[in-house]
């Protein structure tokens, strides 16, 4: 039973179409990422998963019924936008949030005792919000959107304001997450954490949906012409004939073959100028597919 399902929806807000037919699920257990550009139709998107707003035409179901707020008490939303008071101190703030969803005061300072912990932020509990750094308020705010132990997780741009330690923390704790059954969509620009976290992905651009599926799939369909090359030496070899285009990172190379481009030719002509550490032929990362897609280009 799919956790979430939008069956065609669309939305318009005054002479601008937000979201036109846009028709998507999501499975419990499912990390789910949803990509576009600025713009593109993504939080308008969420928004009616949430029944913040409501579509002009189709359907919104969640947990297998058409939408019903109370069915928003297994759902755990973090926005975009702060949401925490700032003169308040965080464990108040917290313990209000987990009343608001029908847990005692006791069990919320309990939770949100426990979670301060597992990421890392105990020592903030009794620090007004005005007093952490952007970082550290986005935790506060990951925090209020699981105190009630949702079944799905609506996360928008979850990595706001997070150095790579703290990113890699709440990525682990998403996979564990997961792991327990949860469902999980979140909409975020970095592709990278994209690519390493979600089953599937629903690109949108220009409130249609451009590109989804399941992430292997997609990967599969482009060609494995991107090469890596770590090296020392001569960088000659990245004006050779096979190649369509390369980047050169200080002895870091990224490499397009051309389409009938020959990576062994092109690792012998490497090899006969520069010492390689590193040769990898590899599929087009999930970015090069993004800007590929949405700006219409079609060299992968």
């Amino acid at each position: 039973m799919p956790v979430v399902e939008l069956a065609a929806v669309t939305k318009t807000y005054e002479n601008k179409v937000a979201v036109h037919n846009l028709s998507l699920l999501i499975e419990p257990g499912q990390m789910f990422g949803l990509l576009g550009p600025n713009g593109a139709g993504k939080t308008s998107s969420i928004r009616m998963m949430m029944g913040i707003t409501v579509p002009d035409s189709g359907k919104v179901s969640l947990f297998g019924k058409p939408f019903d707020r109370k069915s928003l008490n297994r759902v755990g939303y973090l926005p975009e936008e702060r949401g925490l008071y700032r003169k308040m101190k965080v464990v108040d703030q917290l313990v209000f949030f987990g009343e608001l969803h029908g847990i005692s005061p006791q069990e919320s300072r309990r939770r949100a005792t426990d979670w301060a912990k597992r990421i890392e932020i105990a020592d903030s509990l009794n620090m007004k919000t005005e007093e952490l750094s952007k970082g550290m308020q986005q935790k506060i705010q990951f925090i209020a959107s699981l105190l009630h132990d949702p079944d799905l997780i609506v996360m928008d741009e979850p990595f706001s304001g997070l150095d790579p330690v703290n990113a890699t923390l709440l990525e682990r704790t998403l996979i564990e997450l997961k792991e327990q059954g949860k469902a999980i969509i979140f909409s975020t620009h970095r592709m990278d954490q994209v690519e390493k976290l979600c089953d599937t992905i629903c690109l949108i651009n220009k409130g249609e949906a451009v590109l989804s599926g399941k992430m292997r799939e997609i990967k599969s369909r482009y060609e494995r012409n991107r090469v890596i090359v770590e090296f020392e030496g001569d960088a000659s070899f990245l004006k050779s004939a096979e190649i369509a285009e390369a980047r050169n990172f200080s002895g870091h190379a990224e490499i397009r073959l051309l389409p009938q481009g020959n990576a062994q030719k092109l690792l012998h002509e490497a090899s006969a100028v520069a010492t390689i550490y590193r040769f990898e032929v590899i599929e087009p990362s999930l970015e090069e597919i993004f800007i590929q897609t949405v700006g219409g280009k079609s060299d992968a």
